[in-house]
């Protein structure tokens, strides 16, 4: 099982800050570095995470999580088309798969993933979108419609996280209400702390 609690970080930079406070799910999500550098911060995330008890999940770049034997990657529905999913499964490599909507998240069922993210639930402050926010309803419609493991992600606080647990997510991914906060670490230990309730 998941953890209820996903960080989503943008370098292996985060990992010696987050992962002593406890974190135990943190997604790599590397944009506009070379292959080299995104291979070398894979290498040595996993190797961080794996010292930590924590699970690592590569977003995109699942070949280099594949080379570095990670036991998950993150798939937006563009690298649907390039991914090789035998290859993932064969070497016991576990999938999520972002979706924004009923006809992604159709695609996404059919290849089995390990577990669906569904976002934004809220505007989202990391970047800029061209789905609207999907909303609580949208995720307990989904969470009827599955029994995959659900996801959340999309402007979601932790002020907002018991409202987004009661429409029916698994876990929610957060990215800017921890790496945006005036102190991330304080912040990443209110999450931890409060997630002990939920």
């Amino acid at each position: 099982m998941l953890d209820r609690f996903y960080l989503i970080i943008d370098g292996t930079h985060w990992l010696p800050r987050v992962l002593p406070l406890g974190v135990k799910l943190v997604q790599l999500r590397i944009k506009d570095k070379s292959e080299d550098e995104i291979r070398s911060q894979v290498k040595a995330a996993k190797q961080l995470c794996d010292k930590a008890g924590a699970v690592l999940v590569v977003n995109d770049h699942w070949q280099a999580a594949y080379d570095a034997n990670v036991g998950y990657v993150h798939l937006g529905q563009e690298d649907l088309k390039t991914a090789d999913f035998r290859a993932l499964r064969s070497a016991g490599i576990y999938y999520g798969v972002s979706t924004h909507d009923e006809a992604e998240l159709d695609t996404a069922l059919a290849l089995d993933p390990q577990y669906v993210a569904l976002g934004p639930i809220y505007n989202s402050a990391t970047k800029e979108l061209r789905w609207q926010p999907q909303g609580l309803e949208t995720l307990k419609r989904w969470k009827s419609r599955t029994n995959k493991h659900l996801v959340a992600i999309g402007g979601i606080t932790l002020e907002r996280a018991p409202d987004v647990f009661a429409a029916g997510a698994d876990t929610i991914a957060t990215i800017s209400d921890v790496t945006a906060a005036s102190n991330p670490e304080q912040r990443v230990s209110q999450w931890l702390q409060t997630s002990k309730n939920w």
